[in-house]
């Protein structure tokens, strides 16, 4: 590559927006009977389609989203999960999952189809009170993930809950 064309892609690459450079990639693969992978609720940023059973949705960092994983085979599910993540910044350290890259914070993980089927009832019972679940309190899904784990029944999510979490939330810096 010559030095013309090099100063040419780095200044490119200094024309994208910072955020471009910190977005959380999140590859959903979708082969009939065999994997899936979907985000069950999220606000990307970005979606590519790679292929018929391939795409990358791209999300900004502190973004909330829950990512599904399922896989069987000739005898059955073998693998079932569902993990709610932030997307984190450049600069914070993270956890790695399967195609999640680079990474987030984990606030949730199940594994396990009762287990997964539970979050996924809790999700929809956030939605019915007319809320986004990417806008939940994320010491929500810490919480559901701490009393699932422990098997115990999570305590559901309110309006009360809601409007205390964004009342925190404006007295942030």
């Amino acid at each position: 590559m010559t030095i013309k064309a090099s100063n040419a892609l780095l200044s490119a690459q200094s024309a994208l927006p910072d955020d471009s450079r910190n977005l959380t990639d999140v590859e959903c693969i979708w082969i009939k009977g065999i994997q899936e992978n979907w985000i069950r609720f999220g606000n990307a940023v970005s979606d590519r389609i790679l292929d018929r059973r391939r795409r990358v949705i791209s999300f900004a960092p502190d973004s909330i989203f829950a990512f599904v994983r399922w896989r069987s085979n000739d005898y059955g599910t073998i693998h079932s999960s569902i993990s709610i993540l932030r997307a984190v910044h450049s600069s914070e350290s993270y956890s790695t999952l399967p195609h999640v890259r680079p990474g987030g914070e984990i606030l949730l993980h199940q594994s396990g189809w009762p287990k997964v089927s539970q979050v996924l009832q809790l999700i929809d019972a956030v939605e019915e009170l007319d809320l986004d679940a990417a806008d939940a309190a994320p010491d929500y899904w810490r919480h559901v993930h701490s009393r699932i784990s422990a098997g115990q029944v999570p305590r559901c999510y309110s309006l009360t809950r809601h409007k205390a979490y964004l009342g925190r939330k404006a007295l942030l810096p």
